[in-house]
């Protein structure tokens, strides 16, 4: 699909650091229109400009098991099965799994604008994510676009697993649902996120603050002296197009 660009290139240039800052913290795709989410009018900028400095915590957070982060962690509600949800989630892995193809290839999508996310720290899993289809993201659903690539590390390179859709944090359940049948897919979110003021870092207690850490309330978050977080980055939802069952192509 063609995304038409109207305005001078002064306005479009003007455009050009919020796209590059986007990403993977807004969660955000022109899409096939049998897919389209309902506009949410979100500022990239507010999304965005606290979460930079956590973006090592944050490495962690997407790559480790999401049962192990408790109170931090906030899962979409699973629904009661509608009819064509299966056929719709069916749809939506082949077209993954036909787009994800070229891909097989990490170096091809890296040439596609696709970045490994904190590639020197040592993770089960890469994202390698496109800032420009995360910010598009925020405004419609494309399945054949997702935000993020799931790699495994090899010897040799990188192999490809699976991909990781994003969606605005101010999303609600039904729009959500809309693009990913809610009976089939669970999105995820961190949340109720207390940290460290910059000028604190070297002294954090890592055991109270941060993506594991013990706080998750904003009373408990403004007596350490940190600042709290309802919600930090949009909704993901990883998904595994090449498995041979619904349940491996959803997994949590």
């Amino acid at each position: 699909m063609t995304c038409h660009v109207t305005g001078s290139m002064g306005t479009f240039a003007s455009w050009l650091p919020i796209v590059t800052m986007a990403g993977i913290w807004l969660g955000t795709g022109f899409p096939d229109p049998v897919y389209a989410a309902p506009h949410v009018h979100e500022s990239p900028q507010a999304e965005t400009a606290d979460e930079h400095h956590h973006e090592e915590g944050a490495t962690k957070a997407m790559s480790e098991a999401h049962d192990h982060m408790g109170p931090h962690m906030k899962w979409t509600e699973r629904r009661p099965a509608m009819a064509g949800d299966e056929t719709r989630a069916a749809t939506i892995a082949k077209i993954l799994r036909d787009a994800l193809s070229k891909y097989q290839d990490y170096r091809v999508a890296m040439k596609d604008g696709f970045e490994p996310f904190h590639p020197e720290t040592e993770q089960p899993r890469y994202h390698f994510t496109s800032k420009w289809r995360g910010f598009k993201a925020a405004f419609r659903f494309n399945p054949a676009e997702p935000t993020s690539l799931l790699y495994k590390k090899t010897s040799t390179g990188y192999e490809l697993e699976g991909a990781m859709y994003t969606a605005p944090k101010r999303m609600d359940e039904d729009s959500l649902n809309k693009r990913v049948p809610l009976s089939i897919g669970q999105w995820h979110a961190h949340v109720n996120l207390c940290f460290p003021r910059k000028a604190d870092l070297a002294t954090t207690n890592w055991t109270r603050l941060g993506f594991k850490g013990s706080i998750a309330t904003e009373e408990e978050c403004d007596a350490a002296g940190g600042k709290f977080y309802s919600q930090v980055f949009g909704w993901m939802l990883h998904v595994y197009p090449f498995e041979q069952s619904p349940e491996k192509i959803w997994v949590h």
